[in-house]
């Protein structure tokens, strides 16, 4: 697994495209052999792996001659890649500034946060339990009339509970609640 610090690079690697051919180039392939799979032309295909490569994402493995042409084989440099919460910088906001609790870029700024809070929490505790609680759902909603209340059902419900329980002595916790779009499975190739 390799952990992406630089921006630039996770730009690259979140690209959809470029995505889908990291997790095809688990196996050596090359852009005649993805092209397919990919239903793109060899070009095209080509021209993400040389974007893919020039970041230091896939690696060649071999080249091998094909009548006049010849074909470059690549394969991703990982199994996996993990894009950093400081590489995030690239695509949000500081959370501090500007809250837009409607925006999609302040709510990965809120999810960047929150992985590097996390990940400095887990460090931290060398081993022991870390005080955390998640609830994760999915919900279909019938209208965008219906996901807005429900969205200011949900803030006055947790602005109630935040304003019972907060205390101004104990320890602070961040609370964090989401609501996004599902996306279908990925197809895993």
């Amino acid at each position: 697994m390799t952990v992406i610090e630089d921006p630039a690079v996770a730009a690259v690697a979140l690209d959809p495209v470029r995505a889908r051919l990291l997790r095809l180039l688990r196996e050596p392939g090359s852009a005649t052999s993805l092209a397919s799979a990919m239903a793109m032309s060899r070009q095209k295909v080509n021209y993400h792996l040389r974007a893919l490569e020039a970041h230091g994402l896939v690696e060649l493995v071999e080249e091998r001659r094909r009548g006049n042409m010849t074909e470059r084989v690549l394969r991703a440099t990982a199994d996996a890649f993990v894009i950093s919460p400081q590489a995030w910088v690239l695509v949000a906001p500081d959370p501090g500034r500007s809250p837009d609790a409607l925006s999609a870029q302040w709510l990965l700024a809120l999810a960047a946060r929150l992985l590097r809070e996390v990940g400095r929490l887990v460090t931290g505790a060398r081993g022991r339990r870390v005080a955390t609680f998640a609830v994760d759902g999915e919900i279909t909603f019938a209208s965008a009339a219906d996901r807005a209340a429900f969205a200011r059902e949900l803030g006055d419900a947790t602005r109630a509970l935040v304003a019972r329980y907060h205390s101004e002595q104990g320890r602070p916790h961040r609370l964090v609640v989401a609501l996004h779009p599902s996306l279908p499975p990925e197809d895993e190739e």
